[in-house]
């Protein structure tokens, strides 16, 4: 379920806009969360936690490292190089495929998906931020996510806690945003990885 935990620390922190909502001060926040990050020509945070990464952001693209793993997608193709394997995989997956890591995947899914209510202010990582706590309308892995935003409207955390008990907590260590973040960031580059085995799946 990792993938998926991944997805929904891209989605929170790029589309907020998305939730639909029954809590008038909670979507205030999401939708200013949401500006500041479309004002933006990309993004560039790292994160720490249950998992450790970076993460770029432009649009639908996507660069991610974390766990061994780095991932490009350029809106049509995904390369996924694992290190200690030295091999890189390349798709242009399905819906379904990339769904357990593009962001942009899950809009609609979670328009409808979830309820919402503002839990007032508290400090997150030394900074004071709003909380938000999102429950799923449909019972499954995921009990309840909860969101912390800084004041100025960036992600600060995120804890995704499961049905089992179990819970994934992601810091958010530092956010840089950019006026244009280059395409090439979201694509593969084999002169890097000049000893890569190259898997085509396309």
């Amino acid at each position: 379920m990792k993938k998926i935990y991944i997805t929904l620390l891209l989605l929170l922190i790029a589309f907020t806009e998305s939730f639909a909502g029954q809590d008038a001060q909670a979507k205030a926040v999401l939708d200013k969360t949401a500006a500041a990050y479309k004002s933006t020509g990309g993004i560039c945070l790292t994160f720490n936690g249950s998992q450790e990464g970076t993460l770029w952001l432009r649009g639908e693209c996507f660069y991610l490292k974390c766990a061994g793993i780095k991932s490009w997608f350029d809106g049509k193709t995904q390369w996924s190089y694992v290190e200690k394997n030295d091999e890189v995989t390349v798709t242009n997956p399905t819906g379904e495929e990339i769904r357990s890591i593009n962001p942009y995947s899950w809009i609609t899914s979670y328009q409808t998906a979830f309820d919402y209510r503002y839990n007032g202010t508290r400090t997150f990582n030394g900074k004071q931020g709003h909380e938000i706590i999102l429950t799923p309308k449909e019972k499954g892995d995921i009990q309840s996510i909860t969101l912390g935003v800084s004041d100025n409207y960036q992600p600060l955390h995120i804890t995704i806690r499961q049905s089992n008990g179990q819970k994934q907590v992601f810091n958010v260590t530092s956010y840089k945003t950019y006026k244009n973040v280059s395409m090439e960031s979201f694509r593969f580059n084999p002169k890097k990885y000049p000893t890569a085995e190259v898997i085509d799946m396309r």
